[in-house]
């Protein structure tokens, strides 16, 4: 496994392909469907976005209730296909990667190879296990999203597979019948 670390760059980015096994250390930002709308729209609005885009990774997901004592609760990978609508615009102004589950359109396979960037493949069905490596989680903006607000979470050795690479390899073509 390839232990990568936060903030990303588009050189460390180079050098990994698509199906490699990673470990992520670092800063990332849980977003959802109405978090990126939001982001989209501070955007083109030029308003000030609430974190630094440039070597961000946005993490599709919404964690559970944390349980006492712990720095989270579940917090496994939500559809990508969701953001697609959103993605390139954030990937565009500096965005670096996403991890979530699933395949992603053509929109955002090309805007990938276009800046760079990575979409990451988290392990669906393993929330829980996930939290582990979540070393702590902070509310961070957008509170009245509830579920969908933005978390602030620092991880260590969170376990990813290169979904697409930044030369736009997938992994979902690389299987693909012919």
């Amino acid at each position: 496994m390839k232990k990568i670390y936060t903030p990303l760059s588009t050189q460390g980015l180079s050098k990994l392909k698509a199906g490699d096994e990673v470990l992520l250390s670092g800063i990332i930002y849980t977003a959802r469907d109405q978090a990126h709308k939001r982001l989209c729209e501070s955007i083109k609005k030029k308003k000030k976005l609430p974190f630094e885009l440039s070597g961000a990774v946005i993490y599709y997901c919404g964690p559970t209730k944390t349980p006492k004592g712990l720095a989270i609760g579940s917090c496994g990978p939500t559809t990508s296909s969701r953001m697609d609508a959103f993605a390139p615009l954030l990937i565009k102004n500096g965005l670096k990667a996403m991890i979530g589950k699933g395949g992603c359109s053509q929109e955002v396979c090309a805007a990938i190879k276009k800046h760079k960037a990575i979409y990451f493949l988290a392990f669906a069905g393993c929330g829980a296990l996930l939290s582990g490596c979540v070393k702590k989680a902070t509310a961070f903006t957008y509170a009245d999203l509830g579920p969908e607000a933005i978390v602030k979470l620092e991880v260590e050795d969170f376990p990813l597979i290169v979904g697409i690479d930044a030369k736009g390899n997938s992994v979902y073509r690389a299987r693909a019948p012919k």
